[in-house]
């Protein structure tokens, strides 16, 4: 099977410090990739190159076989990459309603202009991506939050209502920093629910970045470790699990055996 999104001999420094070091990857349609790795791994380095935040020092990303490797944010954005953050990036103050339409942005064809000139046109328009919204607000379970100012919820649900705006961009592929960071193990059962029923129900292809082990070993496809910068190891959950140099770099201190 061809890759879907594939990373090439990637390298990015930011002064002295090599955060990531002619790192490849495949990632074949539908698969969910968990990068892990001690902090400071390059893994969030990692997620801002292939949706365009930064652009590598050098080596090459492809989507579908296309070249994105200086493409701009809002361009990956078009071509289906969708992105939360390991820092809840939702505007507090509009309700979860608000947040999840803004995310349909770069579906809407009818700019303001357009809007005056063909009034029905835009609110057609409008209708459809409202419909496409309330499918994801029933997905996740949040009905009752749809008015609620989305700054005014538990923390748990302002990481579903991010994942909410990020699948509302209808992504090929979802970039998820650290979704789980700061919850409880209820929030963290719900949110992995969640991550394997979008890639069960709609084939979205995901790359987490996670590091509760216990949620990447049970949701993962595949595992790839980062160490400085380097991928020291990639495989199956087993594979990785009782691969020395990951214990060494990374499990050794949590490992129960």
């Amino acid at each position: 099977m061809s890759a879907q999104l594939e990373i090439r001999d990637v390298s990015k420094a930011f002064g002295g410090v090599q955060a990531v070091a002619r790192l490849s990857l495949e990632v074949p349609p539908g698969e969910i990739l968990s990068v892990i790795g001690p902090n400071g791994a390059g893994k969030t380095t990692l997620l801002n190159m292939i949706n365009g935040f930064y652009h590598p020092d050098r080596g090459r990303i492809a989507l579908e076989g296309a070249d994105i490797t200086r493409h701009r944010p809002s361009q990956i954005a078009e071509l289906g990459v969708a992105r939360t953050f390991q820092n809840i990036a939702l505007f507090k103050g509009m309700t979860v309603l608000d947040n999840l339409m803004l995310g349909r942005h770069v579906h809407m064809k009818s700019g303001v202009l357009a809007s005056f000139a063909y009034w029905g046109l835009a609110q057609k328009e409008e209708v459809a991506h409202r419909r496409r919204v309330e499918d994801i607000i029933d997905f996740l379970k949040i009905q009752d939050l749809r008015r609620r100012p989305t700054g005014s919820l538990p923390y748990g649900l302002q990481k579903r209502v991010e994942l909410g705006r990020a699948l509302a961009l209808d992504p090929k592929i979802l970039l998820l920093d650290e979704p789980m960071g700061g919850m409880n193990q209820e929030e963290k059962e719900d949110m992995a629910r969640f991550i394997l029923d979008v890639n069960e129900e709609w084939g979205t292809t995901t790359i987490l970045i996670e590091h509760d082990m216990g949620v990447v070993m049970d949701i993962s496809d595949r595992v790839t470790v980062l160490d400085m910068g380097q991928k020291i190891s990639s495989g199956s959950p087993d594979e990785v699990r009782s691969d020395p140099r990951v214990i060494k770099a990374y499990l050794g201190e949590s490992r129960r055996a």
